[in-house]
């Protein structure tokens, strides 16, 4: 009676990139990029922070509840900044729907101040900006409610996530490093390839949203009101530019529009004004975005910009959201194995 071979390696492999493959399908066709994206960011945080901890511990037992109480801080953390972040944007000062009101308005106003040959490219009234504005919106209106509908369940996938994060953050900082079987070893290798994709793209992109909303805020509330200009909503630009400013490129062409109509409330000196201090700070982007993005995930602009085009195309706004690491994460993939 013969024995069964085992499988080679490159089977092995090719086993776990499918079975890869088809658990982020899963993920992005169930709604689970919520529970991946907020457990992949306490795992991330844990392990980045742990290890300062262990430093100046003595024993695994102390380490153990070093690391557990860093990963209930950091849960803690991060719920009251979503929980802070939702309170604002249904208040007054940061509600979504004020601002497009008052975008609509600033620019039914100053039609007469708008060049002729501009004009003609500008909604003729506040209805029909608002009709321009929602037009993609209402593509994906059945989403929308649904996102709506669900969005209890979508916070317990992001605290369910962020649980699943700590626990197997804590299980990795606490543990001598396992002897896993062939296919086990392959699948771990992938899952240490989507996290170094999750962490170099949305650490590097939170800095430059970080920077950009900070700039923003200079200007706005800071360089403005010293020449006697006081915008409208300025707090509320400051924090739609870092939010939207996670979103890479797509997010700095959503700011900069809302920026310079805002702008125009006050004249159009002013809004051609926020466009050149717009150009400035984007020249200092490309920078960053080379230092920062470039170095971490080799990806060029117009690369993010496609793969967002395609996800968007199939999933809505999840592929938006979920196009950047899972780009970063295939092109790694394709890179170790020298075929990009």
């Amino acid at each position: 009676m013969s024995v069964p071979s085992k499988p080679s390696l490159s089977h092995v492999a090719i086993a776990s990139y499918v079975m890869a493959a088809a658990a982020l399908l899963l993920v992005m066709h169930q709604g689970l990029l919520a529970a991946l994206f907020s457990g992949l960011l306490v795992y991330s945080l844990v392990q980045q922070l742990a290890p300062k901890l262990g430093k100046r511990l003595v024993g695994r037992r102390a380490q153990v509840v070093a690391v557990a109480l860093l990963s209930v801080v950091i849960v803690t953390v991060l719920i009251a900044i979503i929980w802070g972040s939702i309170a604002f944007f249904r208040s007054d000062a940061g509600r979504i729907s004020v601002l497009l009101q008052k975008m609509a308005d600033i620019l039914e106003a100053s039609r007469s101040q708008i060049p002729a040959w501009l004009a003609t490219y500008i909604p003729v009234d506040a209805e029909a900006l608002r009709e321009m504005i929602t037009n993609w919106l209402r593509s994906h209106a059945l989403e929308a409610r649904s996102m709506g509908r669900e969005a209890g369940r979508i916070l317990a996938h992001v605290l369910i996530g962020m649980i699943i994060g700590a626990m197997a953050a804590l299980y990795d900082t606490t543990s001598s490093t396992p002897a896993y079987r062939p296919l086990a070893a392959a699948l771990h290798a992938r899952v240490v390839a989507l996290h170094n994709a999750f962490r170099n793209v949305v650490f590097a992109q939170v800095r430059i949203a970080a920077i950009n909303a900070v700039l923003t805020g200079i200007y706005l509330i800071v360089i403005l009101p010293m020449a006697g200009v006081e915008l409208p909503l300025r707090k509320t630009m400051v924090a739609v530019t870092f939010f939207v400013g996670l979103l890479p490129v797509l997010g700095n062409l959503i700011s900069n529009t809302i920026l310079v109509i805002i702008g125009l409330s006050h004249s159009l000196h002013i809004a051609m004004t926020s466009l050149l201090f717009l150009m400035t700070i984007h020249k200092l982007e490309y920078f960053l975005n080379a230092k920062i993005i470039g170095q971490h995930i080799n990806a060029r602009t117009w690369e993010l910009l496609a793969a967002m085009l395609v996800m968007e195309s199939i999933f809505g706004i999840p592929g938006v959201i979920a196009a950047p690491v899972f780009y970063a994460y295939v092109k790694k993939e394709l890179s170790d194995k020298g075929m990009v």
